[in-house]
């Protein structure tokens, strides 16, 4: 049995940090209904697609069931009640206010479920001067502090060019998800999780702010670097690849620099201590650089391995596709889509042995379960839903298209 079997949630944030809590928490057995507006979750626009179909929905909207809902008119907002009325979770990331104003105020949806979690995502929170200013991921990178720190010692601030606050969010996200249906399991008592997204990615970049507070210390801009681990770097190999290399304690240091022909490094009086290290960095980087450039990437990656220091390829997309290992655990697994047919995505983000999770299909076509879940589990009579389709509060619902070659 999923571990998350009988937990019924529903879905009606957008685009990414917000549905991948869902995405999350279906990838282990939740019920996950996807609201989405009948104009479609922006997600489904996002680049890369192939015939239509955004590879972006595919992985997060997975293991989901697709409903289309105007919430902004009464109509809708009623139907989400109903359907939040036999729910054990409810995320959305409109901005702050917007539920309430369309009749769905958090605390009338608690009243009438007591043990319902509603999760809510937005840029800064539900509090504080900043809560009504639009904020995506991007925002966050920027003041949470990331992309002050990030990019070359030169160089202009770098943001990453993936989602990366708001995929740190979801796994906030989720592990808070988890924590408040405990407590509703053991209560009977529900309650809004406040989320949002410049915290998580704030949280997780270290002792930065207690530097600062103690320290008066502001880190830089340093490339590959960092201000508390010697050696860590990438070196370009002779021919043209590159490795990753992390010497985090002074004995995997050692052995480093040991590999590289350069015991007299490691044997070095001030290489024992990490201050000391700081300060020979541009030499140890030296002495790995002139090494690793006159061979080979397999070959550097087979001698660090065999004197045990910490080393590896830095991949492409198209490395991780080939790598035994990914295949072998399921850190790339194969769903069969519905137009595009077979299709590799992610697998799982963990292993557990005794409730693992299960991925059983790509995000669905928009509106694919209007009939499932408002006639079938909300008992709407068809001729309503018809009317309500008729009046744009309801969309269309759409078939499934069969993929070419197969039956």
């Amino acid at each position: 049995m999923p571990p998350l079997q009988g937990v019924r949630v529903v879905d009606a944030a957008t685009i990414y940090a917000g549905p991948m809590i869902a995405t999350l928490l279906g990838d282990f057995g939740a019920d996950v209904v996807k609201v989405e507006h009948p104009k479609g979750d922006g997600l489904r626009q996002w680049e890369w697609r192939k015939d239509g179909e955004s590879l972006w929905w595919a992985l997060v909207g997975r293991n989901k069931r697709d409903v289309s809902l105007a919430l902004s008119d009464p109509r809708g907002a009623e139907m989400m009640r109903r359907l939040l009325a036999e729910a054990d979770v409810f995320i959305e990331n409109f901005r702050p206010g917007t539920l309430e104003k369309w009749g769905l105020d958090p605390q009338d949806l608690l009243a009438a479920n007591p043990k319902l979690v509603i999760v809510r995502v937005s840029g800064f929170g539900q509090t504080g001067p900043y809560r009504s200013r639009p904020g995506f991921g991007t925002i966050a990178e920027a003041m949470s502090g990331f992309a002050d720190t990030n990019g070359a010692a030169d160089g202009p601030p770098v943001l990453p060019q993936w989602p990366l606050a708001d995929g740190v969010t979801a796994l906030a996200g989720a592990f808070a998800t988890m924590i408040a249906l405990r407590h509703a399991e053991a209560t009977g008592q529900g309650q809004v999780v406040d989320l949002s997204i410049y915290e998580p990615l704030f949280w997780i970049l270290g002792a930065q702010t207690s530097a600062f507070d103690q320290l008066g210390t502001l880190p830089t801009r340093q490339g590959s670097r960092t201000g508390f681990n010697v050696p860590r770097e990438c070196f370009e190999t002779r021919d043209g690849r590159w490795i990753a290399l992390s010497g985090a304690t002074t004995s995997t240091g050692q052995r480093i620099m040991r590999a590289v022909d350069r015991p007299d490094l490691a044997e070095a009086e001030w290489f024992g201590d990490i201050a000391g290290r700081i300060a020979h960095r541009d030499e140890i980087d030296q002495a790995i650089a002139t090494w690793v450039g006159q061979r080979d990437c397999d070959d550097v990656l087979a001698t660090f391995e065999a004197v045990g220091a910490t080393a590896g390829p830095v991949y492409t997309a198209a490395d991780i596709a080939a790598d035994p290992h990914y295949q072998q655990r399921g850190s790339v697994v194969t769903v069969d889509h519905p137009t595009l047919g077979p299709l590799r995505m992610q697998g799982l983000i963990a292993q557990l042995s005794g409730t693992p999770g299960h991925i059983q299909g790509p995000g669905p076509v928009l509106g694919q379960h209007n009939d499932e879940v408002l006639h079938d589990q909300l008992g709407y009579p068809r001729e309503v839903l018809e009317e309500l389709i008729e009046a744009g509060v309801v969309g269309t619902t759409h078939e499934t298209i069969t993929p070419q070659g197969q039956a």
